[in-house]
């Protein structure tokens, strides 16, 4: 009997450590990065808004001009400046690298890899066409422009990138990949990495509910023949109406010890000292 309980007692184990790694496998990927980035000549890149379709729609393109053999792109005019791919029309390898999908870039701030909660997306509006950053999830941080055209235009439009966004290679370790980031030092100015829901605040004395019977979130209007609440059993009903307040004792008092950013203010009581009467 104890040869065969060891052996279970270890598979369980081995079973338990290996669902819990898997459990936390994705915040893992989400908060940190196996790779690092390398700096890389800005004047080597645009970032284009590429058309989709009939051009109602566009996508984020990254160009880049590996070598001076010949001209991988050009651009002319401004607000908004229109790209010419030049680079579709002939053989780039070792030219002219294209990134055009999530395979090829994502969104990167910090140390902090993002691209498994954040897309990049190319918007139109009535005024310009933006790079936005948009979250994938509730809780990854706030919506950030990243790029703009300056102005409405149809074909490829050069991306402008904002103060502080610019154009980062992948590395692991000190080898270059085939990826780059869009990438910026630290996060705007009033943006958070993350929008975590506010803690609870402290308890306040109320009767008992019975969470097992259906609670209607709607307020009723006050009707004719309607039923008034029963108080919960084991306490007494309460009365409608104004209630008296009651005086505040003398020997002890309720303290408010402000608010933290960020956590629930939480009432810190003083304690009470009595005096025991002489025998």
């Amino acid at each position: 009997m104890t040869r065969l309980v060891r052996p279970l007692a270890v598979l369980f184990s081995l079973l338990g450590l290996t669902a819990a790694g898997w459990a936390s496998a994705p915040q893992a990927r989400a908060q940190a990065s196996m790779f690092s980035t390398q700096e890389v000549d800005q004047a080597r890149f645009i970032i284009v808004a590429a058309p989709i379709g009939d051009g109602s729609r566009a996508q984020l393109n990254i160009y880049e001009q590996r070598s001076a053999q010949r001209p991988c792109y050009a651009v002319s005019g401004s607000r908004p400046a229109v790209v010419d791919p030049l680079l579709a029309t002939f053989d780039f390898t070792g030219i002219c690298n294209r990134f055009i999908d999530g395979n090829g870039y994502s969104l990167r701030i910090g140390t902090a890899d993002l691209g498994t909660v954040y897309r990049l997306s190319v918007v139109k509006d009535s005024a310009e066409t933006l790079l936005m950053a948009q979250p994938t999830r509730p809780d990854a941080g706030p919506e950030m422009v990243v790029a703009r055209t300056g102005g409405q235009g149809n074909g490829f439009l050069l991306l402008v990138a904002e103060p502080g966004w610019r154009v980062m290679r992948r590395s692991f370790g000190s080898r270059a990949l085939g990826h780059v980031y869009v990438y910026r030092d630290r996060w705007p100015e009033g943006a958070t990495a993350t929008s975590p829901s506010p803690e609870p605040a402290a308890p306040a004395t109320k009767a008992p509910v019975d969470t097992k019977a259906p609670v209607d979130t709607k307020a009723p209007a006050d009707q004719k023949g309607a039923s008034k609440p029963q108080a919960p059993l084991g306490q007494k009903p309460v009365a409608s109406g104004p209630q008296p307040v009651p005086p505040i004792p003398s020997t002890g008092s309720v303290q408010s010890t402000g608010s933290v950013p960020g956590k629930s203010a939480v009432p810190a009581l003083t304690k009470t000292t009595q005096s025991k009467a002489a025998p």
